[in-house]
């Protein structure tokens, strides 16, 4: 068995070793294997699975017939289009593909200045995320099942709605949302093929003040200085406060195959340094990131990862959405993001200033913010066949309806009458869409004996109504304010 030395592999090489990995451990965990000392084996359509369900689009037929030279793997019967593999020395197996998947050590090419040690950042990050979840199955697993057989995105709406009033609460649910959307788990049609996954970018787009940070940053990784408790996902967050873009296409290659949420206070920056625009589109877009400059090159490699920002513009009046945006980046956004743009109206005025004041009066309770915690990480370590739960929790594909998008042409419809040229982009139907996907994993425990997550009427409505409220502000005549 010819097992030294090293695969190097490429990037998305390393993606598919990753998948392959998870793969080794469903079938060394199999019912099957119980009591006997038979090599583990998987079949090719699993892999398939498993790589469409970790969005890794690569082709595995390199990576498997280096694995069979080397004696690690063995094909089996089968068709062509479903091959058999048997790992004979599953432990060396693993032991190889993990040695790979270590961060690769990164030379900085000359004139760049030093970055922060990103490894040690991940690292601290994934202890974080493994601690909550040690700590959380060995002292409040059954608690948290319980919470969630009762819990929905209604149910957090309502929360929320109560903490912050009418005016806020939907910025906070969507910035949620989207940490329960990170498990980027598939989307199928009612055909039950996958097209397309959760995840999603975020950004809030209008004049600071008007509460952005706070949905992002301060109800996601808490504000101790606040007394405001973290409700996110621990160590799935990296916060990006003061890293300039290109530091940050720099430190993006340490995460590649990895799918972390990272928070920018301060977007707008990004986009005033020469040069970055087109490289920040491509790490939105999930498409191969390769920067080259005179000080040196970076990447090749490719983001996984999703963000949270906030993007501060000035504007020029309170209502008038097309007209008071003259920023060239926003078009950038829109096409890229789930983009909620604020206004700062003398209702919202008025629904920030009483929010401060209730906080800095300690009258704000956050009753349920552990348990939130907990029930999102619980929801993404199933979705993510996370070791620590594999044997007791499944990842469930969410499936789509076609009733969702029924409604959701009914709102278009609607905003469409009478006007021959729309003032919204169809991208925002697709935002609505993975919006009430996300909403849907809320309710993984409610559903215990389904293969997969429903999208619901309250899910559906909640869709419907962002796409509504999106399309009017889009629709926003000059003047009117309220």
């Amino acid at each position: 068995m010819a097992t030294s030395g090293a695969l190097e592999l490429t990037v998305d090489e390393r993606a598919i070793a990753r998948s392959l990995l998870g793969v080794l451990d469903e079938a060394e965990r199999s019912p099957g294997r119980r009591g006997t000392t038979a090599a583990p084996h998987f079949r090719s359509s699993e892999l398939r699975r498993r790589l469409l369900r970790d969005r890794t689009f690569g082709d595995p037929s390199r990576l498997l017939g280096r694995l069979k030279r080397r004696g690690l793997l063995e094909e089996g019967p089968g068709g062509p289009s479903d091959r058999l593999y048997t790992a004979p020395f599953p432990l060396e197996l693993r032991e190889l593909l993990l040695s790979e998947l270590q961060p690769p050590e990164v030379a900085e090419p000359g004139g760049f200045h030093p970055v922060p040690d990103e490894r040690s950042e991940i690292r601290t990050l994934d202890s974080d995320f493994l601690g909550h979840l040690q700590d959380l199955l060995r002292n409040r697993f059954d608690e948290t099942v319980q919470f969630g057989r009762s819990f929905s995105a209604a149910k957090l709406a309502g929360y929320l709605r109560d903490l912050f009033g009418e005016s806020l609460y939907l910025d906070i649910l969507i910035s949620l949302l989207q940490q329960y959307a990170l498990a980027d788990v598939p989307l199928l049609a009612p055909t039950g093929r996958s097209t397309g996954s959760s995840g999603f970018h975020l950004a809030f787009f209008g004049p600071p003040g008007t509460g952005k940070t706070f949905a992002i940053d301060d109800m996601v990784r808490g504000n101790p200085r606040s007394a405001v408790p973290a409700h996110g996902l621990p160590g799935r967050n990296r916060y990006c406060g003061g890293i300039t873009p290109a530091q940050f296409l720099r430190v993006g290659a340490y995460y590649s195959g990895r799918t972390f949420n990272f928070i920018v206070p301060e977007f707008n920056d990004w986009f005033k340094y020469r040069g970055m625009v087109e490289p920040l589109k491509l790490v939105m877009e999930q498409r191969e990131v390769k920067w080259e400059t005179t000080l040196g090159t970076v990447g090749p490699y490719t983001f996984h990862s999703f963000f949270s920002v906030n993007y501060n513009v000035r504007t020029a009046g309170a209502s008038d959405y097309w007209t008071t945006i003259s920023d060239p980046n926003f078009a950038a956004l829109e096409d890229r993001m789930l983009l909620r743009f604020h206004q700062m109206t003398r209702d919202r005025f008025r629904a920030v200033e009483a929010s401060a004041e209730r906080l800095e009066l300690g009258e704000i309770d956050f009753s349920l913010a552990r348990q939130i915690q907990d029930h999102l990480a619980l929801i993404y370590a199933a979705q993510t066949g996370h070791p620590l739960v594999a044997g007791r929790l499944k990842a469930k594909p969410v499936r789509l309806d076609p009733q969702l998008y029924r409604q959701l042409r009914e709102v278009s419809e609607a905003a469409l009458s009478g006007r021959n040229y729309p003032r919204f982009s169809p991208r925002l139907k697709s935002r609505a869409v993975k919006l009430a996907a996300a909403a849907a994993i809320v309710g993984y425990f409610r559903h215990d004996r389904d293969a997969t997550l429903s999208v619901g009427r309250e899910e559906t409505d909640l869709a419907r109504s962002f796409y509504e409220e999106e399309i009017r502000v889009r629709e926003g005549r000059r003047g009117v304010a309220r």
